[in-house]
């Protein structure tokens, strides 16, 4: 299950945030972006990010997923369709094969929000990461 290292790498992205800002007590919540044809099941994400969370600054942290559908466009005919799982990779107007996907793949921290000090809460966005 890849979930476990994609959890542990966005927690280690996260911590790295907070520790560059500074006096961060916890994190509460993180929100991924996360695309249809990433290949990610985002129960199995969550679940692991949970597990991967404790004795860390962000355990009971909140993970929110936003799902990003899959999207194609014909090069032949400029037509943009939804692809759909299993992926429809061929133009429904004029049959080309010639696809390029527009949306789909994406995996990305979108924002953080944390505790820095005693009790102030800030939201922090976004954080960069590899697509």
């Amino acid at each position: 299950m890849h979930e476990m290292s994609l959890a542990m790498a966005v927690i280690g992205q996260v911590e790295e945030a907070a520790q560059r800002a500074g006096d961060v007590t916890a994190v509460r919540s993180v929100r991924l972006q996360v695309g249809e044809l990433a290949g990610v099941v985002p129960d199995a994400l969550s679940f692991c990010f949970e597990l991967a969370c404790a004795g860390t600054v962000l355990e009971g942290a909140e993970l929110v997923t936003e799902a990003v559908p899959g999207r194609a466009r014909c090069a032949p005919c400029a037509h943009e369709w939804a692809v759909g799982m299993p992926p429809a990779l061929t133009c429904p107007r004029c049959g080309g094969s010639t696809t390029q996907l527009m949306t789909g793949r994406e995996l990305q921290i979108l924002s953080v929000q944390w505790e820095d000090g005693p009790t102030h809460a800030h939201p922090r966005e976004p954080i960069s990461e590899e697509r």
